[in-house]
Parts: structure tokens; sequence; C-alpha cells
């Protein structure tokens, strides 16, 4: 089974991620899948606005660790959802780790449910969240990041909507109901309003893409090869801590 899914209906179209055997992870496969669909969506003049969704109880787990995409690919991901000449909006209603927020954060708009939970777990496997820093620093509270960052706090959907990661919190669990009234807006916008409009409440996004983006994938792909990196990833297989945990 491929691992997106697209389906598109009254303006929308739906992209959803669909690889259970690694709780979506962003494998080679899946990020060259998700690459292909935004394109197609992004081609289609009857499309007013991308949702992306998952299936299971994960959104995305990161990097796919048994098979990691190339970090220079996940960039150009990053890039093409910033650069899309339509709205991208994310539907969550399960867990998101590590490179799983950089996919969450670059999305024009997010909306959760209250069983989501959110983590930066790159430096508890020797790692550190480089590129997806790209498109989460313009858009997080400064002090959070570099708490959550650093620590690898798992925290809820209520704190992933105060430090700015989503836009819209459904307490009550009903995502869909949330995003109504955004869906609704964006179906009644001209297209050329809304590519115009994108450029501008994502041009801090587009320009650290530009500016960083070669210099953290070349941090991202040292680190993965780095001793830490194998202990760290080495240790989370075989469900021990890593040798430098105190």
């Amino acid at each position: 089974m491929p691992p997106v899914h697209a389906a598109r209906a009254t303006g929308v179209a739906t992209l959803t991620l669909d690889s259970p055997a690694n709780r979506n992870a962003l494998s080679a496969d899946l990020v060259a899948a998700l690459r292909a669909a935004l394109a197609a969506a992004s081609a289609d003049p009857e499309v007013r606005a991308v949702v992306l969704t998952h299936t299971g109880t994960t959104f995305c787990a990161g990097a796919d660790l048994k098979s990691p995409c190339d970090p220079a690919d996940f960039l150009a991901l990053l890039r093409e959802i910033a650069e899309l000449p339509k709205p991208v909006v994310a539907r969550v209603t399960g867990h998101v780790r590590a490179g799983g927020l950089g996919l969450l954060g670059v999305c024009d708009i997010a909306a959760a449910g209250p069983e989501s939970t959110y983590a930066f777990t790159e430096t508890h496997l020797g790692l550190a969240p480089a590129v997806i820093s790209i498109p989460l620093l313009p858009r997080l509270d400064p002090r959070a990041a570099a708490r959550y960052f650093l620590t690898a706090e798992a925290f809820d959907a209520a704190e992933a909507t105060r430090i700015g990661l989503l836009t819209l919190h459904a307490e009550d669990g009903d995502v869909d109901k949330a995003l109504e009234p955004v869906l609704a807006g964006l179906r009644k916008a001209a297209p050329q309003a809304l590519a115009a409009t994108k450029s501008l409440t994502a041009a801090s996004v587009r320009e650290a893409v530009a500016r960083d983006g070669a210099r953290l994938t070349g941090l991202s792909a040292g680190l993965f090869a780095s001793d830490e990196a194998r202990e760290g990833i080495t240790a989370r297989f075989e469900r021990r801590s890593p040798s430098w945990v105190l």
C-alpha cells in the first residue's frame, strides 16, 4: 500500500499519511510520496487548500531510524510546503515526535485534539532538531523552544497551542468541527489572493530555509553518522538507556 493517500472534496485535497508499520515515520518512500502528492495538489486548479492528516495513533514518529530519508530530501519537502501557493492545514489526532514536529510546524494552520502529545526526542538519541528548527524557530516561543528542544520532555496539545506549535486545540476532541470555519474561509478565498497572502505569512520560514537549509542538513547528516547517534539509536532498538545517561 502507498504510504500517502490523496483525496479531493469541495476544493480541499486531503493527504493522509498511512504507514502503520513505522508509525508514519519519515522514510524515503513516505517523503517521496508526500512530495508527489503535494505537487499534484499544487497543480490542481480545483484545490484551494491541502489538509495533511494521518491514520493510526501517531501523526508522524519522526525519522525512520531503520531507513531514514536523506536530510536534503526532507528539507526539500519542508521548502515545498512553505512555498506551495495553497495553504496547508495539519489535522492531528495522535502523537507527534521529532521530525514529525517539523512537518507539523511548516504547515500554515495546525489543529489537534486533546489526545495528541509532542516531544523533540533528538537529544536523547544523540541528535539535534536541526532541519526541523528551520520552520519551527520563527514560530515558537523562544523560551519554550529552548526548553523542549533541549530536554526532550513530552507536552500536550494545550501547551503546544500556547507556545505557537498549534493554531487550534479542539478540547472536546472534535478536530473536524474545529476546522470547519477554517476550511470554509479558505474555500471562499480567491486562489491568487491565497497565494499572495501565504507568501506574506510564510515569509520568515521561506527565508530561514534559504539561509540555513544547507548548513543544517549538513549538521543533521553529520550527527546521524556520529558515535553518539549510533549508541542512542541502538539503545532505542534494544530498549535500554544510552551509555551517557547518568
